[in-house]
């Protein structure tokens, strides 16, 4: 885990940082709270925060925090009216048929579960095919709306769960072997997974900032391990 959190934009009302996986966003029960990233982004600026959206402690990418009250509303009512504009990357299971689609099935929360359901709250997702791979299919995601696990729902509802998933799939991680031909392994070592977490980044965010009434994009590169993966797809995976 980073000691600092990479700040990607920051003014009197919000900041934007950069999520690194394996870190929580905010303590859920029975978690230390000291090693989120609300924690130790409040520490490292010095001033109190409202978390504003979450990500998954595996996936990385934009994270936005309110530094007051009235931010906080500004910008949760954004998500709320569905003009947020997030841009996620993720790799997933199997091969898209389509190059480009929209799921929309609603998705039902209960005692902590999350699953596909006629009961559920309506939940739309939006897709581009990037680039596809003998046995993985890199896409654009755009959630339009805001549910939980609602990425990892959608996608393992159309056969196609993100590559590595505990939850909506397969976990097991991507190895070098598994996408190589006459791939040899080093004799007395254990080979390294290319990515063992779930392959999910958000990429962008673009919203209005409060006061200004101006649109802001923020970014959040590739993390190394992501990149990595790709560029072994790219010359062993076709």
């Amino acid at each position: 885990m980073k000691e600092k959190i990479e700040i990607i934009y920051e003014d009197e009302n919000v900041i934007a940082v950069s999520k690194a996986s394996g870190i929580y966003t905010i303590a859920g029960d029975g978690q230390d709270k000291t090693k989120t990233v609300l924690h130790i982004l409040s520490k490292q600026i010095g001033e109190k925060l409202i978390p504003i959206h979450i990500l998954d402690v595996e996936a990385s990418g934009v994270l936005v925090f309110a530094k007051n009250a009235t931010a906080y509303e500004y910008i949760r009512s954004q998500f709320e009216n569905k003009t947020v504009v997030r841009k996620y990357i993720t790799l997933l299971s199997g091969f898209v048929q389509e190059d480009e689609g929209e799921i929309n099935m609603p998705i039902l929360i209960s005692s902590g579960d999350v699953s596909i359901d006629v009961t559920g709250k309506e939940a739309i997702t939006k897709f581009k095919v990037l680039e596809r791979f003998k046995s993985y299919t890199l896409v654009e995601a755009f959630p339009v709306t805001s549910m939980r696990c609602q990425l990892r729902a959608h996608f393992w509802s159309i056969g196609n769960p993100i590559a590595i998933d505990a939850e909506f799939g397969v976990n097991e991680p991507i190895l070098l072997s598994s996408i190589k031909r006459k791939y040899k392994s080093k004799k007395g070592q254990q080979e390294r997974p290319l990515i063992s977490r779930l392959t999910l980044h958000l990429e962008s965010l673009t919203l209005k900032v409060p006061n200004t009434n101006e649109k802001r994009t923020f970014i959040s590169s590739l993390p190394k391990d992501f990149e990595i993966t790709l560029n072994k797809l790219e010359k062993y995976g076709r």
